[in-house]
């Protein structure tokens, strides 16, 4: 334990804060630990439930502690969710509890009572206990886990305003976003100014139900009242969806009144309580101090009423707090969020994609030849990339909301991927744990181009048939479905075998030579619709099917389109166009010759033996040198471009002319996919207003 922590800590460097150190650890993982159960249910995106553990070690005495935590566990999975108790157990944070774990902390003689603070020292020292709202809102967090469950959560201690005792819960709430559903806050506390303090901090307050009155524990009504209220689960999983996709790094308080057949036990326990308070006023009782006491007296009070009411009031929390997650994920695989119902065309929002989601790095050097052996002078910079989500990014930034299949790690960087796309449904990407998110580092010259690149994509091959298989139903019913090359080739020949079963078009969209192969590896390629290589790749796919390539690679613009022309020719046997990317020369699309174009539209599509076929050639917008920022995105932003106006239904001269618009403007952008593309930006209306470089037919001899 000694060994890695100081391992960490060289890492870290020496002037580090706790956060920085804590963070670091578990992103290495070697500090946190998910219970394979958490972990399986988060990667196949099913309701997962975070709960907290110091209602076991310091809530209740044993076994009134365990039975508790085992019926509240036992609620979440009856409800349709996993529940994922967050506890501490020799210097590591557990998210998700065995049975075993569960008694081990239950029977705990002096467990530590972990809060945010005190996460640092309990991990250094490998001690256990049980953590409080903040660290297990911390945890969750750093888990993917958006709902937790909790009986009430702390706040500003009467008196507060002269002792500054204010409850870390208040300050996690609002610099973490997650979810926390609780019976509000109990009665010994400031609850205006709790509620105060939570407005400041930025945190969404709601109660659940049709009234605004806040809770306060045993009592549903406190005095005061929330800022809003929702009525049921699928509202209440609404604003935490939008919460989230603002990303404003806040959480949300959902306050669940206790339930009406405990509020005459409720309000005999508030009684208990004024009567304790005022004993422990008398006593001069202050400080940390009141709280136990307080607790211990009102127990005695009601002679263990406030007890059973207390475990009535978690079990409730614990079913409204199932439901919400299950109707987040509900309205996550919709992708009805608010923002995206706004957003998103009704024929549109069926569309589909699988691929790789990627952090690449890329350093741009500052002269035009790249010096292989020496340190190159020029500019590095992070952004967000990967061919499926690339694609996905753009189809959303042009009015069309598709569902983004994918996979990533559970560390910083897949938190930064996510948080950066907030605007999309990232509803089908799988958080895998004990895999590292995909990494690409590209050196770029000065004039845009590729010298090197290293990429670590392995996670890529974690996005299998089985998992691709939870969403067969969005998969049959697609408008459009769009695969990259970096997925397994049995993933592909099963979304190959779904679309010719149901009729789906797909799009193939290779990432290099080797890549573009996959599905010509057998006949699943013949079930695809639209093919967009670059001329290397479409000779790798024809000397797949064992036709003949010839062995000179065409050098003029002229021999260079009747080459991709000649050799997309047996591939149109069965798909409906081939897009031949030509870099700076534009793009080729190839297909059945239709009133002097090639056709992309139509619901089915079957080549006709001896029917004339086509190539039409569109020139690149001409971009100067100097202008050019990017090059690594831009065949991306082609061919989504190209695929928006098609699910439009725009004519082909317009889809291919949106998707050049949309190219240029991401060769002109710092990321891979330009955050200045929309619907407007690239439109059909944009495609009208411009004058564009004069457009050639190439036809087969």
């Amino acid at each position: 334990m000694l060994g890695k922590v100081a391992s960490l800590l060289q890492r870290v460097g020496p002037s580090a804060s706790h956060n920085a150190f804590l963070t670091r650890c578990f992103l290495h993982g070697s500090l946190l630990r998910i219970h394979p159960s958490v972990s399986e249910a988060l990667a196949s995106q099913e309701p997962v439930v975070a709960l907290e553990s110091t209602i076991i070690t310091h809530g209740m005495p044993y076994p009134h502690n365990l039975r508790t935590a085992q019926e509240v566990e036992g609620i979440v999975r009856a409800s349709g969710a996993t529940p994922a108790t967050v506890g501490v157990l020799g210097g590591r944070v557990h998210v998700g509890l065995s049975e075993e774990e569960l008694c081990f902390l239950a029977r705990s003689e002096a467990p530590l009572k972990v809060s945010r603070r005190d996460l640092p020292y309990a991990l250094s020292q490998g001690l256990s206990g049980g953590t409080t709202v903040s660290a297990t809102m911390t945890a969750a967090h750093r888990a993917g886990i958006p709902v937790f469950v909790t009986g009430g959560v702390g706040g500003v201690h009467r008196g507060g305003e002269s002792t500054m005792d204010v409850s870390a819960d208040l300050t996690e709430l609002g610099r973490t976003p997650v979810a926390v559903v609780s019976a509000g806050v109990k009665s010994i506390l400031d609850i205006g100014r709790t509620l105060e303090y939570l407005e400041t901090q930025g945190v969404c307050v709601a109660t659940f139900g049709s009234s605004r009155d806040f809770p306060a524990f045993f009592a549903p009504r406190s005095g005061f009242v929330s800022p809003y209220n929702v009525k049921d689960e699928r509202e209440a999983a609404a604003l935490i969806a939008s919460a989230l996709a603002l990303g404003l790094g806040s959480g949300v308080l959902i306050a669940v009144p206790i339930p009406e057949e405990q509020a005459a036990v409720g309000q005999e326990i508030e009684e208990a309580i004024q009567r304790a308070l005022t004993e422990s006023r008398e006593k001069g009782i202050t400080g940390r101090e009141v709280t136990p006491f307080v607790l211990k007296r009102v127990s005695e009070l009601t002679q263990g009423k406030s007890l059973e009411a207390n475990m009535a009031l978690i079990r409730n929390n614990a079913v409204v707090g199932s439901g919400i997650a299950r109707a987040l994920v509900t309205l996550r695989q919709e992708g009805q969020t608010p923002s995206m119902r706004r957003e998103r065309q009704t024929d549109q929002a069926s569309a589909v994609v699988i691929g790789g989601i990627n952090v690449d790095f890329i350093a741009k050097v500052k002269q035009e030849k790249l010096v292989m052996g020496q340190t190159n002078p020029g500019s590095v910079g992070q952004s967000f990339g990967g061919v499926g989500r690339n694609l996905a990014d753009c189809l959303t930034r042009l009015g069309v909301q598709p569902l983004f299949i994918s996979a990533l790690g559970v560390d910083a960087l897949s938190e930064s991927a996510l948080s950066y796309c907030t605007h999309m449904n990232t509803s089908g990407v799988a958080r895998l744990q004990d895999h590292s998110t995909a990494t690409y580092c590209a050196v770029i010259t000065e004039k845009g181009e590729l010298g090197v690149g290293v990429g670590d994509m392995d996670i890529h091959q974690r996005i299998t048939e089985q998992y691709v298989s939870r969403f067969e139903e969005r998969l049959a019913t697609a408008s459009l479905v769009c695969l990259d090359g970096n997925i397994p080739v049995s993933t592909i020949d099963y979304v190959c075998g779904i679309a010719s079963k149901h009729r789906v078009p797909v799009w193939f969209e290779p990432t290099n030579v080797d890549k573009a192969c996959k599905p010509f590896l057998s006949d699943s390629w013949k079930a695809l619709s639209f093919f967009s290589p670059n001329l290397a790749e479409l000779r790798a796919v024809n000397q797949a099917l064992g036709l003949p390539v010839p062995a000179v690679v065409p050098s003029s613009l002229d021999d260079v389109l009747g080459s991709a022309l000649a050799l997309s020719r047996p591939l149109l046997e069965h798909l409906r166009c081939v897009v031949v990317t030509l870099g700076p020369h534009g793009v080729l699309l190839c297909g059945d010759a239709e009133g002097g174009a090639v056709s992309l539209q139509g619901a089915e599509y079957k080549h006709q033996p001896g029917g004339r076929l086509c190539g039409v050639h569109y020139p690149a917008i001409p971009i100067s040198a100097g202008d050019i920022v990017n090059v690594s995105g831009a065949g991306d932003s082609l061919a989504a471009g190209l695929m928006a106006g098609m699910l439009q239904g725009q004519d082909s001269d317009t889809c291919v002319k949106m998707g050049l618009l949309a190219a240029d403007m991401s060769l002109r952008s710092h990321d891979p996919v330009s955050p200045a593309l929309s619907s407007t930006t690239v439109s059909p209306e944009q495609v009208r207003a411009r004058r564009w470089p004069p457009v050639t037919w190439q036809w087969p001899g």
